[in-house]
């Protein structure tokens, strides 16, 4: 945890900043088991108010493998969940009953009496009284010890959307567009998201003795500098979360990276000036201003509060100009290295040449939208470029498109009379599945079957555009992926082994892998980890110590300017090279199966962010 738990000046609730979710959940999850270990020395009940979604699983994970290995019992615990859809059936797979006893109840001890989850089975009529009574329940058992809760990108806790007030009480709530969204992905479309929810109110979770608020990734974190730094407001209802006594924002590195302390420490007070802290001051002093950097004046770094950086290194002039040579010195156009070349300032190293590069792609589509023009570029420079596709990708797409395709295997088996007798009733049995179970495909193996060699297809064609051999394109279809929906199973040994025993034999020089960490439901993060374990696998093996690791970003979040280590400039031309390559993933192209929440096409966001990136490089 970085700085234990503190509260700046500028933050007014206490925030917890750990290296990952991972060392947060554990966190949460011991802080948990140690007061359920303390009543149940006394006897007395635990009551918890629980949280749904991806944000807590891992407390709860955390708290099974207490439960397991440590022996914690729960059969003194009783708890109560913060929300659930209206209208919403307790057995449908969407619902937070469901969630919860297959995240968390059905693996512990828990006495299901004790469990309490808001009914999404009521008539209108019977809401009222039920919210009330849900309530008055939880006071007469002494009142919640722990609450758990995360956190909307429009600033809800629970369901108390913007507009919800301090006073409020469990309630039925409409929920906001911002929240429908974000939740179409899981139910297949905004038109099928639930509009309303039963929601705890702000007030009952304001009593709660222990709040515990957790949130991951750059995603959440403007509204979580919102609701820690920014005034108490309807507008964001976790603000209110700062007239609490004993609150804890629960964070990981990225949701924390807005907080001033560690977007702009040197505005709050001392700063330790490092060569990354005083570039990163720069680069934010030349934006606010509106000034390149080797236009800015002693003059600007005195109005904008950096006269500490001046005072330590000397004239504006000699900070601009060193600032600017290390901006400068990270571009280049031999993202392999140059050969021959002095390569003591260029981001890699000029031999070996030709370098075995390998580029890791959790998707079938992230490398070339990430780093296409980087891919092109080292095929064209002659290195021996591989692919690794780490998932099938098989989920998203749309089913119409494997029905399509299903139709095309059909016509070309029976054009060429490649086995047309077998490969009819095969035909029948996939589209007699997809036209019974509309918009549910993927409950089907074979359908998944379709859609992963759809993906794959897509994949060979923009491998074999940009340059790549089709020997050297691997698809890994690691197995915590094929589950045929959005949840996913836990990483494995089997997965971690099968990028080990790729990684053995391609012995690259040069490792490329997604560091975007932002996508919808954290394949990329899954997928980096199973990279890094496989490389402390490998660490000993002869040609790793020889071996250079990149991390590129650019289909859901890039890299700021003072992260750059290595960019790879691209001509116009190239630029339509990289377009083309993406859109040989026609699958994906106009409107994929799960957008995020960015509208724009994929294509359109790598070329404005690089744009973006661009301008800013030059500046």
């Amino acid at each position: 945890m970085d700085n234990s738990i503190l509260k700046s000046h500028l933050e007014k609730v206490a925030t917890g900043v750990f290296d990952n979710r991972d060392e947060g959940s554990v966190y949460v999850a011991q802080q948990i088991a140690s007061l359920i270990k303390e009543k149940n020395k006394l006897n007395k009940p635990t009551l918890l108010g629980l949280a749904t979604g991806s944000t807590p699983l891992l407390v709860y994970k955390e708290l099974i493998r207490i439960h397991r290995e440590e022996g914690l019992t729960f059969k003194n615990v009783i708890t109560f969940n913060l929300d659930e859809y209206f209208p919403m059936a307790p057995e449908d797979s969407h619902s937070y009953h469901m969630f919860m006893w297959e995240s968390f109840f059905a693996h512990i001890d828990i006495d299901s009496s004790n469990v309490h989850i808001p009914k999404g089975t009521l008539s209108l009529q019977e809401v009222e009284a039920y919210c009330l009574a849900y309530d008055s329940k939880i006071q007469s058992l002494g009142g919640l010890d722990i609450q758990v809760l995360g956190i909307g990108r429009s600033g809800h806790i629970g369901f108390n959307e913007p507009g919800s007030l301090p006073t409020d009480r469990t309630r039925l709530v409409n929920l906001n567009r911002i929240t429908i969204d974000d939740a179409s992905q899981d139910f297949g479309g905004a038109e099928n998201v639930p509009t309303k929810a039963i929601t705890m109110g702000v007030k009952t979770i304001l009593q709660a003795k222990r709040i515990f608020l957790l949130a991951w990734g750059n995603g959440k974190a403007d509204v979580v500098r919102q609701a820690a730094e920014g005034a108490m407001t309807a507008d964001v209802p976790a603000s209110f979360l700062q007239q609490h006594s004993d609150c804890l924002f629960v964070l990981d590195t990225m949701a924390a990276s807005r907080l001033s302390r560690f977007e702009t420490p040197w505005l709050i007070g001392e700063c330790e000036w490092d060569s990354k802290m005083q570039k990163k001051a720069i680069i934010w002093l030349s934006k606010q201003s509106g000034k390149p950097i080797l236009k800015l004046t002693e003059s600007d770094y005195k109005t904008w509060g950096l006269n500490a950086l001046l005072k330590k290194f000397g004239s504006a002039y000699d900070l601009n100009i060193e600032t600017h040579n290390i901006l400068q010195q990270t571009i280049t156009g031999w993202p392999g290295g140059k050969p021959g070349s002095d390569d003591k300032t260029r981001p890699e190293r000029s031999e070996p040449f030709p370098k075995r590069v390998l580029v890791f792609s959790p998707h079938p589509d992230d490398d070339v939208i990430s780093m296409g023009g980087t891919l092109i570029r080292l095929a064209e420079q002659k290195h021996e470029v591989h692919v690794a596709y780490q998932t099938s990708g098989n989920i998203a797409v749309f089913d119409d498109d494997a029905l399509r395709f299903t139709d095309f295997a059909k016509a070309f088996a029976h054009k060429f009379g490649v086995s047309v007798d077998q490969f009819d009733a095969l035909h029948k049995d996939i589209t007699s599945h997809l036209v019974a179970n509309s918009g549910n495909g993927n409950a089907y193996d074979k359908v998944l079957s379709v859609k992963g060699l759809i993906r794959q297809g897509e994949a060979t064609a923009a491998c074999r555009y940009s340059g790549v051999k089709e020997e050297n394109i691997h698809f890994l279809d690691l197995p915590f992926y094929e589950t045929g929906n959005v949840k996913k199973k836990p990483l494995s040994s089997a997965d971690v082994d099968i990028i080990v025993d790729l990684l053995r034999r391609v012995q690259p020089h040069q490792i490329f892998a997604a560091g975007d960490l932002q996508d919808p439901h954290g394949t990329h993060a899954v997928c980096l980890k199973a990279i890094f374990e496989a490389l402390k696998v490998v660490k000993s093996d002869d040609w790793a110590s020889d071996c250079w690791v990149w991390l590129y970003r650019g289909a859901w979040q890039e890299w700021d300017i003072e992260d750059i280590e290595m960019a790879v400039p691209i001509s116009p031309d190239e630029l339509m090279k990289k377009r083309k390559a993406i859109f040989k993933h026609q699958s994906q192209k106009d409107e994929p199966v799960f957008p995020g929440k960015d509208k724009r096409e994929f294509w359109q966001r790598a070329e404005d962010r690089n744009r973006a990136t661009a301008r800013c490089m030059i500046s």
